[in-house]
């Protein structure tokens, strides 16, 4: 009896620390996600720029100029840090992984954290285009 639930108890604790690590997850990219507004009204390549501008820095995004239609985005969170190269036009935008630190980037695979840090650059790039185009 004792041998059972010692065992129990092993197999549980080895499942609580196996769901505590941090699992890998496909490496997401958001691809030539279009740039539309609430109001329909077209947005410059320029605007587009300023948008991704505004919605990286407010979530700490470091976005520096990469070349015409090109900004790159660094994310550094504690001793992690994420790289991103982001092509845009007053058409459509996308966030490509670059690279990154410390996030065990492997085989198409990365921590899970890097997909909420992308998601919400996209959710906020969003909210940034349609305040723009009111």
């Amino acid at each position: 009896m004792k041998t059972t639930l010692r065992t129990a108890a092993m197999v549980a604790a080895a499942s609580l620390l196996l769901a505590a690590c941090p699992a890998a997850v496909p490496i997401p990219n958001v691809n030539d996600e279009p740039v539309s507004t609430p109001s329909g009204k077209h947005l410059s390549a320029s605007q587009v720029r300023s948008a991704i501008m505004t919605a990286g820095t407010s979530l700490g995004w470091r976005i520096a100029d990469a070349g015409p239609g090109r900004l790159e985005g660094t994310l550094h969170l504690r001793e992690h840090t994420a790289v991103v190269d982001i092509p845009y036009s007053a058409a459509k935008y996308s966030i490509l992984y670059r690279s990154s630190e410390k996030l065990e980037a492997s085989g198409g695979n990365i921590h899970r954290n890097y997909n909420g840090w992308v998601q919400n650059l996209a959710r906020q790039i969003r909210a940034e285009i349609s305040r723009m185009g009111g």
